[in-house]
């Protein structure tokens, strides 16, 4: 009998264990800072994300912009409905909405409390919770204020990157769109209002559906005053037309649009339209307001967000914004959502361009969120001297032990004089200058050749080819400073009328009707081994892989046919970063990898 009465013991106190275990089981999917909240009997802004992700490798097959837009548009609609199922059904259960973003299959959710975090971390279908923290934006430093009527000429950066040699040749960003996800944009200034895609100068109309989103639907308790109110916001919130809460926005759109046609030409692309999307609250943001702005951009909807559609998306975005990691973006995997949406946003055919950061003159201090993902056209700053800024942030990237070259490119970001709030201008310093003046650019280009539109590598390969080499005396890491690239300039100083140049001078019939050749690389960073997925190759086909040095490294030809695959050895490699070139008769494609 006390046999038996012993099992039962160790049965039930076994049992207890396990119990005791699995009713914790949920924990390990959710974030520090929110299990914190949750201790303090708080409730927690979340954003779940789900496991299973669209693929989306069918739209490198695809020609076209719009095309591409709608078939990666349609692929995470239908991956979000499916995986978020359950997730939406606890949520009506109580009484709780989110907001859906389908671009990187996650939901974003506004205090929540312990229960409703317990239910859905439980979901097997449920990758991580991640916190959704409210990030300040430092701003650049304001130089000085001019009047409207103090300036009659073309800014010093729109004349460096050589935009009025293009204007002279006929592309002025004509029939292009220019997005810009910010502070937001006051779009009645003189010098943006007759660029804004939603005025229509010949009846005098407005149409701001589709043309300007606000993703800011709540004010940052963090902008409260000593008494703990929250203050006013001009805009509020979920404003319904475009409108700028801070100055910053208004000031990155002039650059890259702006003429008022009294003689302040600020703007690089003065022939394109933009729309925007305000992402930040009075300088602060989330990463879900951050996302919710990508998102639009790949499907703008209407005022009520409702109806998306592909077809009305710009083709190239400016963030001239981070989520730095000393500040919320900590949290690796919160990072990686961003990641995948500006991955998601440019596979449907969208540029994505990124100030690079304010960190310098340091090396290593490209670490915020996104300018240091691969998939980002990151952009540093150089003075009206043409070197380096000094706040110019600098790579290799080691927040997530890649040691990447940063930044991509280099553009005009000093004493920028642009538009600012009521009418009047401003003289910035900043990377956050420096971006705007390469998605103008980007404009100029598709201006020049719209049907390059979609073709991102493409068109981010004639703006690293075709910049003027810039070096420096200071490496960084195993990259020395007279490199090209390097992590000071990138490829070096943006250069409109090359780039237009060499974009006119690029054939699309050498293979007609043929898929574009692709290359992914797995892993990268590579440790022992590189595997290149190579697609669509056709004929005499190369690879050539080449130190920052120059010295080449790994050499091969053969004869391809659809597709291959490559394995390179690197075990016998430095740590460091590498450049490739693929070579075959549908045309050269290059990148670069990097060795841990």
């Amino acid at each position: 009998m006390k046999k038996i009465l012993l099992f039962c013991l160790l049965l039930s106190t076994l049992t207890s264990t396990l119990f005791s275990q699995s009713a914790n089981a949920w924990r390990d999917k959710v974030a520090p800072e929110i299990l914190a909240a949750f201790n303090r009997g708080e409730k927690s802004d979340l954003l779940v994300a789900f496991n299973e992700q669209a693929d989306l490798k069918g739209a490198k097959m695809i020609h076209g912009k719009a095309a591409k837009a709608h078939f990666v548009c349609a692929k995470l609609q239908e991956t979000a409905q499916r995986s978020q199922t359950r997730a939406m059904n606890i949520l009506h259960g109580y009484n709780a909405e989110a907001n859906t973003l389908f671009l990187v299959n996650a939901l974003a959710i506004h205090q929540a409390d312990v229960s409703l975090a317990q239910q859905l971390a439980a979901l097997p279908e449920v990758r991580f919770i991640s916190y959704d923290p409210w990030v300040f934006f430092n701003s650049p430093t304001i130089e000085s204020t001019d009047t409207p009527t103090d300036r009659s000429a073309i800014e010093w950066g729109v004349q460096r990157v050589h935009a009025p040699e293009v204007w002279a040749m006929g592309y002025t960003g004509q029939g292009i769109t220019v997005g810009g996800a910010d502070t937001g944009y006051e779009w009645t200034h003189p010098a943006l209002k007759g660029h804004y895609r939603g005025w229509n100068a010949a009846d005098s109309s407005t149409a701001h559906n589709y043309n300007w989103h606000d993703a800011i639907h709540e004010l940052s308790p963090l902008n409260n005053d000593t008494l703990g109110n929250p203050g006013i916001n001009p805009c509020g919130i979920d404003s319904q037309q475009p409108c700028d809460d801070h100055f910053h926005g208004t000031h990155t759109m002039g650059t890259m649009t702006g003429d008022d046609g009294m003689g302040n030409q600020i703007g690089v692309a003065p022939g394109a339209k933009w729309v925007g999307c305000r992402n930040m609250e009075r300088g602060w943001g989330k990463p879900s307001s951050y996302i919710e702005c990508f998102q639009w951009f790949l499907a703008p909807t209407d005022l009520g967000g409702q109806n998306p559609n592909p077809d009305k998306a710009p083709h190239v975005v400016n963030n001239s914004w981070y989520c730095d990691y000393v500040e919320g973006c900590v949290d690796q995997s919160v990072n990686e959502l961003i990641h995948t949406a500006v991955i998601n946003l440019k596979a449907s055919g969208v540029v994505v361009v990124v100030s690079n950061g304010n960190a310098g003159p340091n090396c290593f201090t490209t670490n915020g969120a996104p300018a240091y993902f691969e998939e980002s056209f990151s952009v540093g700053a150089f003075l009206e001297n043409d070197t380096i800024a000094k706040f110019s942030s600098r790579g290799p990237v080691i927040i997530d032990e890649s040691y990447r070259l940063k930044p991509n490119i280099s553009a005009p970001g000093n004493n920028v004089r642009s538009s600012t709030l009521n009418g009047e201008y401003r003289n910035l310093n900043g990377t956050s200058m420096a971006g705007p003046h390469v998605v103008g650019v980007v404009a100029l280009i598709l201006s020049a050749r719209p049907d390059l539109a979609g073709a991102v590598d493409l068109i981010e390969d004639i703006l690293e080819q075709t910049a003027i080499p810039t070096f420096d005396t200071i490496g960084c890491s195993t990259t020395p400073g007279d490199a090209i690239p390097n992590n000071t300039y990138g490829y070096g100083r943006i250069d409109a009328l090359a780039s237009v140049q060499a974009a006119l001078a690029f054939s699309t019939t050498t293979v007609p009707f043929a898929p574009a050749m692709s290359a992914s690389i797995v892993p990268n960073p590579v440790r022992e081994e590189a595997i290149f997925y190579l697609e669509n190759l056709s004929g005499k086909t190369s690879m050539e892989l080449f130190s920052t040095d120059g010295k080449l490294v790994f050499s091969k030809k053969w004869m391809a046919n659809g597709l291959e695959t490559l394995r390179i050895p690197f075990e016998k490699q430095a740590a460091g970063v590498y450049f490739w070139q693929l070579k075959s008769e549908r045309g050269v494609l290059s990148g670069k990898l990097s060795k841990a």
